[in-house]
């Protein structure tokens, strides 16, 4: 049995996703710009992947851009609307330090062109106090931007407090939303937010596929320049299939999420409970109350992250650390970094998170196969054969 606990990472498409995305790109693959039947054919499949996507969030269609992912669509809300605000004389944003590198590079390379930016901590709980932003606000604050979900932790933030915070100080709200969507309900209204970015393969969806939800009446410059695809918001043609692909992934998130969201959190608590009576020296990492269903993030003391996880491949069992290995160094989490832990538990923690076809068989797998993994770790670390981080 091969286990897949990775779902934050990628998820796997459902069947309909995979059959929805084979026959668009078999039978409807006219231009959407095109005035002719092929052309319709096309636009009519984006037409209603939109409506289904902004059934998902609350949204409005007309709101709903089509990007390459949350990457794009992260680059997209903070390039565009900083381009936008800059003859304002608003130069300054606010963000997390616990937010996606899709967001905290894009602020770096803002902050070269000369704009001021704020990283705002968090506690060991992984959650953002809404009084931390409230006091990083300037004047001169034109976008604050907070994660929805922790892609590490899975911790929740006070998305809809912060959103009215920076409303009250006249600057625009972001929140990447790639990890909560498909896993917590999500409506762009009740949080008040004026950009949200969405990536489809992490709903079940095709990878190539994500949104930018835009606020209407928000100001946005394009950040990429062409033609004038996506109300002009976004040039370049669209990915026909991939997009159809995650229409029907957004119906599916729609129709299945409570009842997946309390079977996941099910999952979730018997694989966590399970590890930490089985396994001493362990700990969840980030607040257990106002997190994602699907997802816990554990310290093994005495244990290098990247060695526990590669014993675990080995056994058949896939995993993700909340550190890049870069060059064949750890580096430690800046999430788990963020909130103040010691540095051991920013080296030695990993990421399980579950999903549409995680079973009951898998986490118990998980549960028998830890013990022995992490003791003969452990017992090559105190005969000197390797080093605990």
């Amino acid at each position: 049995m091969r286990v897949y606990f990775d779902y934050n990472a990628t998820t796997p498409p459902s069947p309909e996703v995979v059959e929805r995305v084979a026959a668009v790109t078999q039978d409807v693959f006219g231009n959407a710009s095109s005035v002719h039947h092929f052309g319709q054919e096309a636009k009519a499949a984006l037409d209603e992947a939109r409506s289904a996507v902004a059934a998902l969030i609350g949204a409005d269609p007309s709101e709903v851009v089509f990007t390459a992912g949350g990457t794009e669509s992260d680059n997209f809300a903070l390039r565009g609307a900083a381009d936008a605000l800059e003859p304002t004389g608003r130069r300054h944003l606010v963000a997390t330090a616990i937010e996606h590198e899709a967001v905290l590079n894009t602020l770096k390379a803002l902050a070269r062109r000369g704009w001021r930016t704020t990283l705002v901590p968090v506690d060991q709980s992984g959650v953002v106090s809404p009084d931390r932003i409230r006091e990083a606000l300037a004047d001169d604050t034109a976008i604050v931007s907070v994660m929805h979900a922790n892609n590490e932790i899975g911790t929740i933030q006070p998305v809809a407090e912060i959103a009215a915070l920076a409303r009250a100080r006249g600057a625009l709200f972001h929140t990447d939303a790639v990890q909560s969507a498909g896993k917590v309900p999500i409506n762009v209204k009740t949080l008040g937010v004026d950009l949200l970015s969405l990536s489809a393969h992490k709903f079940n969806g095709p990878k190539g596929a994500g949104i930018l939800y835009v606020k209407r009446g928000t100001r946005m410059q394009p950040i990429l320049t062409g033609g004038k695809h996506e109300r002009n918001r976004r040039a370049g043609t669209e990915n026909t299939a991939a997009i159809a692909g995650m229409g029907v992934a957004a119906r599916q998130a729609v129709q299945k999420l409570e009842t997946e969201a309390g079977r996941l959190a099910a999952l979730r608590d018997r694989l966590e409970s399970g590890i930490l009576a089985a396994v001493p020296g362990t700990v969840v990492n980030g607040g257990s109350s106002l997190r994602v269903p699907n997802t816990t993030n554990i310290s093994f003391d005495r244990v290098e992250a990247e060695s526990l996880l590669i014993a675990l491949d080995l056994e058949g069992i896939a995993v993700s650390t909340g550190s890049a290995c870069s060059s064949g160094t750890l580096e430690p989490s800046h999430v788990l970094k963020a909130m103040g832990l010691p540095v051991h538990r920013t080296q030695n923690s990993l990421r399980f998170s579950l999903g549409l076809f995680s079973t009951q068989a898998e986490v118990d797998r998980v549960i028998e196969t830890l013990p022995r993994l992490v003791e003969k770790l452990r017992s090559l670390t105190r005969s000197g054969v390797g080093a605990a981080r």
